[in-house]
């Protein structure tokens, strides 16, 4: 705890004494290109509470930064809003340096924490609605069920009109600023959209119910301390603007054409094919496997209206990157799109028929695919184009 890190002031009351993780560039899956943070909060009421901690590797900077501001032992409760490893991996050691009077989470959450990490300490839970003296403050539980898994719960600060939102609202962004305000709103929209896209996507009908839920509560809220990325101070209105219209995922005319190739015959094919969308009114999104990450690619098609993916035949098989890239969309549950199949083969040429199973069991509206063999010439191109017209034709009428 000797280390040079400090607590940054929040408000008044509270101070973040999260980590910064520079250098992380996988996040189960989903690639990481300017790291993350893992949040953590210190509420200097009468009982002094810790919301949240940490990823193992980083709690010696937890606690410095909480020794920046008051000796870890003075600390009486910790609240755990979530029991992924990320925020709570360091909870046991934690509870050993601090030796808090109480440790609260939801129901679900003291489940989670005592089976994930054998935990041997009472873990008291906590009912949605229900609040927490602080002595001069006080904290109201909001259980967020399935956003993203069972346990997670949402802390709010009423004297300082608080919400600690968890997992909602964050990004993965490391950065020295703290604070919403102090970054180019491109980069935040666009983090915030990756970190829906490929985490929060699968829940977004809980996730419009949850914001009508809050709204119903009519809670004054001043700012949103999640726990990756940025605190939000001000405009709070455009982060939960964003959540409203990506929790809605509707359609645009933006086509994503996502495909690989092995001797570029399907990427000759999909050249066309976006040709041709271009002539129908749409917008194409070229993004060949080789050189996009299958967590951009799930980004991109967040606000898209057609999704088009291309595969040879390897082995008999879709091509390795293309199954990749399927099975990852499965997972997500990405609604509202017109999908087709592409691609070229040598002599079995069963990959098209893959894909378009694949997006068949993802319940996707699907337009005929096309395979082509081989090199394709000219008037298998003008197959492609017209492939890109109709596809651009369906996903107008989808977008109404």
């Amino acid at each position: 705890m000797d280390k040079p890190f400090k607590a940054i002031k929040v408000t008044d009351n509270v101070y973040w004494v999260g980590a910064i993780d520079w250098g992380i560039r996988d996040f189960h899956g989903y690639l990481t290109e300017r790291g993350t943070t893992y949040n953590a909060f210190l509420v200097m009421a009468d009982k002094i509470t810790l919301i949240d901690t940490v990823k193992p590797p980083f709690r010696s900077e937890l606690l410095a930064r909480i020794s920046s501001v008051v000796d870890p032992k003075e600390i009486s409760y910790v609240v755990s809003n979530h029991a992924e490893m990320d925020h709570s991996g360091s909870l046991v050691e934690v509870i050993d340096a601090v030796k808090p009077e109480k440790v609260f989470a939801s129901s679900m959450g003291r489940k989670a924490l005592k089976e994930h990490l054998h935990l041997d300490r009472e873990i008291v839970a906590v009912k949605d609605g229900e609040s927490l003296s602080l002595g001069n403050l006080s904290l109201t539980f909001l259980e967020t069920r399935m956003i993203h898994w069972p346990d997670n719960m949402f802390s709010y600060l009423a004297e300082e009109k608080l919400l600690f939102s968890q997992d909602a609202f964050g990004m993965h962004l490391a950065t020295s600023q703290r604070f919403a305000d102090e970054i180019d709103e491109s980069i935040l929209e666009y983090e915030g959209a990756k970190y829906f896209a490929n985490i929060l996507l699968p829940f977004s009908a809980l996730v419009t119910k949850l914001l009508k839920k809050v709204g119903e509560l009519d809670l004054p809220i001043d700012i949103i301390a999640c726990d990756h990325g940025p605190i939000w101070r001000e405009d709070l209105g455009k982060i939960i603007g964003w959540y409203g219209s990506w929790a809605e995922q509707k359609p645009t005319m933006k086509v994503v054409v996502t495909f690989d190739t092995m001797w570029h015959s399907t990427a000759k094919m999909a050249e066309a094919i976006a040709e041709g969308l271009i002539a129908g009114g749409a917008q194409p999104k070229l993004m060949p496997l080789k050189s996009n990450h299958r967590s951009n690619v799930a980004t991109e098609v967040l606000d898209a209206g057609g999704l088009v993916i291309g595969s040879p035949t390897l082995n008999n098989n879709m091509y390795p990157t293309v199954a990749d890239l399927l099975f990852y969309l499965k997972g997500l549950k990405p609604k509202n799109l017109v999908a087709t199949a592409f691609g070229s083969y040598g002599w079995s040429g069963e990959a098209v028929g893959q894909v378009r199973g694949m997006l068949e069991e993802m319940k996707i509206d699907l337009v005929e695919g096309l395979r082509l063999k081989f090199v394709p010439d000219g008037g298998a191109l003008e197959q492609c184009f017209q492939l890109g017209l109709k596809v651009a034709k369906d996903v107008e009428k989808l977008c109404g």
